[in-house]
């Protein structure tokens, strides 16, 4: 319990700079990805190959993203890297210590990040879904990147070969109007968007992996108690029926 309170805190510490949707950035409306194999899938497969460089999700095994459809031999085939065991939880690639050198702090655990901005401005998944999708070109800083959703990040953009470099150009009220690519990436901004919906959508699951369960047993439930109500209130009439 104390480790997953610290994860908490950590994950918060991430993004406390953020800017809330009154008087800030509005957050754009992350899709709900989180009933989408194929999705959460790919989403898995981003974040070990760009997420896990740097960050953690301490309290995930690689073993559980079976959950998501994946086999045990894709798993170990796909995403484990030479030294983890299929069993292990999702430790970062990254020094901590050599981290918070280069970055001025640790990079945080991303367990239960989805789960840790929701607000006035949207969902932890409307935050996270703007937040990739905002990160621009900035000499003056010391990874070279900056963010709207984040402003004066220390983290760069890890998906930047994907979405390629981009400037958001600003009315007289500071408000971004449109963004002009600078560089082409690998993916079209339509391809880009849809990733980062298949990240946000991995780190919605991530962050709580019985959730499509518990609704499932939450219909199930209703269903039953809806039944009982109705069997209860036939009974009753019945037994009554006489008294006068």
């Amino acid at each position: 319990m104390k480790k997953i309170i610290l994860a908490l805190i950590t994950a918060v510490g991430l993004i406390a700079g953020a800017q809330a949707n009154t008087g800030g950035l509005a957050w754009d409306k992350a899709p709900n990805k989180i009933n989408d194999m194929g999705a959460l899938q790919n989403g898995a497969k981003l974040f070990v190959n760009y997420c896990l460089n740097c960050h953690s999700a301490a309290f995930m095994r690689f073993n559980r993203l079976r959950d998501i459809g994946l086999t045990e031999q894709q798993i170990k085939d796909n995403l484990l890297f030479t030294t983890d065991k299929v069993g292990d939880t999702m430790k970062s690639a990254i020094d901590p210590i050599q981290a918070k050198a280069w970055f001025g702090a640790t990079p945080p655990d991303l367990t239960v990040i989805a789960r840790s901005r929701a607000g006035a401005g949207g969902t932890g998944a409307d935050y996270l879904y703007t937040y990739m999708r905002t990160f621009y070109r900035d000499e003056t800083k010391a990874t070279g990147w900056n963010n709207l959703a984040f402003p004066n990040i220390a983290m760069p953009h890890a998906l930047w070969e994907l979405q390629g470099v981009r400037e958001p150009v600003f009315n007289e009220h500071h408000a971004v109007t449109e963004w002009k690519q600078i560089t082409p990436g690998s993916m079209s901004p339509l391809e880009y968007d849809e990733a980062v919906g298949d990240l946000v959508g991995y780190l919605q699951w991530m962050a709580e992996p019985v959730q499509n369960t518990r609704v499932r047993i939450g219909v199930w439930v209703l269903i039953f108690l809806l039944g009982l109500t109705f069997v209860s209130s036939r009974l009753n009439a019945a037994f009554w029926k006489d008294v006068k």
